[in-house]
């Protein structure tokens, strides 16, 4: 067989391509920023000036640099790309429409799915970076249909040393303690709601945690390595060898 290269392209087999924010923050293993995480190579591309806070506030200019960096790894040879912060799906569509490989920009991509697997009167429970950004204008730039009353959201922008390490980013941080606070926000929201029955970890940060979270609430956990796990697992499937 013939095999052809690709002009431009440097490197190969790296099938999920990940747009990172410009921050400065440890990112430990299941963090969606630590390549560690995976079992496939994946590849990541900065997105210059694009802080966090930047991010939140909306800015329409980001746009070009976070296409510029999509057309990179595209480039590069990544058959999907994704991105390090749930937010991040402000952009969605307009990156989808842009690049010519999928693109799931946000953990919340999930909420349709998750909708579909409980009861009509059960609920999503959300643990997320920040409550106060998570709204309705979010779930529309998304572009999914998911009716907000099945949603219970807990932001983490009061907890102190997640704050410190995803928002203030002043360079360390303590998982032991982190965790402790993610699972102390998630048990309080199934007390609050007892009809929350699956969890969704919105922020990339948050996976190393989700398996204490479900150790805590014994309820399934979706997060954004279950998305982007999933996702690679469409781009590049196996054949598979067995017996009868």
């Amino acid at each position: 067989m013939i095999i052809r290269a690709n002009k431009g392209q440097v490197s190969y087999g790296e099938s999920i391509g990940i747009m990172m924010l410009d921050t400065f923050t440890p990112f430990i293993p299941g963090d969606v920023g630590n390549a560690t995480t995976y079992s496939f190579p994946v590849r990541y591309q900065r997105v210059e000036g694009l802080t966090f806070n930047r991010l939140l506030s909306k800015d329409p200019a980001v746009i070009d640099s976070m296409l510029d960096a999509g057309h990179n790894l595209v480039k590069e040879g990544v058959r999907a790309i994704t991105g390090d912060c749930g937010y991040m799906g402000m952009f969605q569509r307009e990156i989808a429409q842009e690049l010519n490989v999928p693109v799931f920009m946000s953990s919340l991509l999930q909420l349709p799915f998750m909708s579909s697997m409980i009861g009509k009167d059960e609920k999503i429970g959300i643990i997320c970076s920040h409550s106060n950004h998570f709204n309705e204008d979010l779930i529309d730039m998304l572009g999914i249909d998911i009716d907000l009353s099945r949603l219970r959201v807990r932001g983490l922008e009061d907890r102190e040393n997640f704050v410190k390490a995803a928002h203030d980013e002043i360079g360390v941080l303590d998982p032991e303690v982190i965790e402790g606070e993610v699972v102390s926000a998630a048990s309080e929201l199934v007390q609050e709601h007892p009809d929350v029955k699956v969890f969704l970890l919105e922020c990339s940060s948050l996976p190393p945690y989700s398996a204490a979270v479900q150790e805590a609430t014994r309820l399934p956990v979706f997060d954004y390595i279950t998305m982007i796990n999933y996702v690679h697992s469409t781009v590049v499937q196996k054949r598979y060898h067995g017996f009868m």
